[in-house]
């Protein structure tokens, strides 16, 4: 009779159980459908997990997907709705508003961040002080000037000797393109440059490129959905490893510039926060604090390191596979420039095929498909939609840098999209790489210079072509955070040893 009971018993738990499971199925899709009658029309998701299987499998392709419903479509990332803005028109009409100038709560990032930095911050008050302060400052230590250009032709020649350090044979040239960016910014935010073999910037460069793909990737997103895995042992500790170790190496600079500082003649950025502090303090609604500036050191470090040296990687395979572009470029800057004399910011006018292909790296390249995520802060509307406060928002500039609406060739790399019928550089209103509105990106004017004058001096001096055995690529690349290249080799031989 026992045995029977336990039978009944197990029966019944199993049969609740089911019937539970089947109730949670259908509220499910209940909220699912409730949602997609005020939401802008999209994939249909799956239950509890959205359309992540699918933005997972297959990025670029799901990325191209979401702008065949039009100006605006959603996606779901796990139960969250977001909204995709797919055309020029009504990306700036969002974007400018305040209304969109949030950061969504990604819980990936605020374990690595405890809440602090610029880039993903809440919109508050802590946010304006950093963000102003930061632009102030790396305007004052360069940004615009004609001394940040000074830099990056200085570190332009470094990096010509290390890509022919073995002229005519395979080089990766990841690791020296990603020195010599990640160069520019360790001159404004630590007041030093590094050698290309520093060990202890190789392999903060090597974790910070971990980090930015294992965020993007699956166990970022199943972290997103379900936080409380940080308790347990699993490769997204990884991340929160690899975080520490940059947090210990801003803290450890930080510390050694306490010791050193000269109010009087602050040397970088590390320096000029360090000031701040002091000058805040009897000031209490100051958010001038050592754990904000390592957040923000460590926020503007990915920021100026990583898009820029991926772009640069990407130019490099489009001028190897557009070699009549590649020579192009070169004719007319040498026509300009000779061999010899350095380029400058003042050169893009007389340039304007080289200008317009650093533009049309930006656009084909398309190292950032989704943007970085907005929220909306309060309740808003948008073409007809009732858009509630929390809502996340992307900016599809994949699709925004491919409209056949705005592009002259929106699906093949053309510098003729940025040049008008004079070949004179035009610059069209559809490319938006750094944003718009308040969050816009504050280091517009480095990278931009850094493009420039980088692009220009390697096709001034070095011929680039593929290795004998090269194996095609997949162009849609490894996406991330950062859509990256695949990994790939390059010959590179010196312009002037050809003549």
């Amino acid at each position: 009779m026992f045995g029977a009971l336990v039978k009944l018993d197990l029966s019944s738990v199993g049969l609740t159980l089911l019937l539970g499971l089947i109730l949670l199925v259908l509220f499910e899709i209940f909220r699912i459908h409730s949602y997609k009658s005020r939401f802008p029309p999209g994939p249909t998701p799956l239950p509890f997990v959205g359309n992540l299987p699918h933005l997972l499998r297959d990025p670029m392709g799901f990325n191209r997907l979401m702008a065949q419903y039009g100006e605006m479509s959603t996606m779901y990332l796990g139960k969250k709705p977001a909204i995709v803005l797919n055309t020029i028109q009504v990306a700036k009409e969002a974007l400018v508003q305040e209304a969109f100038a949030g950061r969504p709560c990604l819980p990936v990032i605020d374990w690595t961040s405890n809440g602090c930095g610029i880039i993903m911050a809440t919109f508050n008050n802590s946010w304006k002080q950093q963000r102003r302060f930061a632009l102030h400052t790396l305007r004052n230590f360069g940004l615009g000037k004609k001394s940040i250009e000074s830099r990056v032709l200085e570190e332009s020649q470094y990096l010509f000797a290390e890509l022919l350090k073995d002229e005519g044979e395979p080089v990766n040239p990841h690791h020296a393109l990603q020195n010599a960016v990640s160069n520019i910014f360790c001159s404004i935010m630590f007041g030093e440059r590094f050698d290309y073999d520093n060990k202890r910037l190789g392999y903060l460069l090597k974790i910070l490129n971990e980090n930015m793909m294992l965020t993007g990737s699956a166990i970022g997103q199943i972290f997103n959905l379900a936080p409380f895995i940080k308790h347990f042992p699993g490769p997204h500790q990884k991340i929160k490893k690899n975080s520490n170790e940059l947090y210990s190496f801003i803290e450890d600079e930080v510390e050694e510039h306490r010791k050193t500082l000269d109010p009087v003649s602050p040397r970088d950025f590390i320096d000029a926060y360090l000031l701040e502090i002091e000058k805040q303090k009897s000031n209490k609604d100051s958010t001038f604090q050592e754990e904000n500036l390592i957040g923000s050191a460590i926020d503007l470090f990915f920021a100026g390191t990583d898009s820029t040296a991926t772009s640069i990687r990407w130019g490099l395979l489009f001028l190897i596979q557009n070699p009549d572009v590649q020579e192009r470029c070169h004719e007319e800057i040498v026509q300009v420039l000779g061999y010899d004399r350095l380029p400058c910011m003042d050169d893009c006018d007389r340039l304007p095929y080289t200008h317009a292909t650093v533009h049309e790296i930006q656009r084909f390249a398309k190292t950032v498909p989704f943007g970085v995520f907005h929220e909306t802060i309060w309740p808003t509307k948008l073409h007809g939609f009732d858009i509630p406060q929390g809502t996340m928002i992307m900016t599809n500039l994949a699709a925004i840098f491919s409209s056949k609406e705005h592009w002259k060739h929106p699906d093949t790399f053309n510098p003729e999209n940025f040049l008008d019928e004079n070949g004179h550089f035009s610059k069209p209103e559809s490319y938006i790489p750094f944003s718009l509105g308040l969050r816009a990106c504050i280091g517009e004017s480095l990278v931009r210079t850094e493009l420039f004058l980088f692009a220009t001096v390697l096709l001034q001096r070095i011929h680039f072509s593929w290795p004998p055995d090269a194996k095609p690529l997949d162009m849609d690349g490894i996406v991330g955070i950062v859509r990256y290249p695949q990994t790939f080799s390059i010959i590179c031989c010196s312009r002037d040893s050809k003549k």
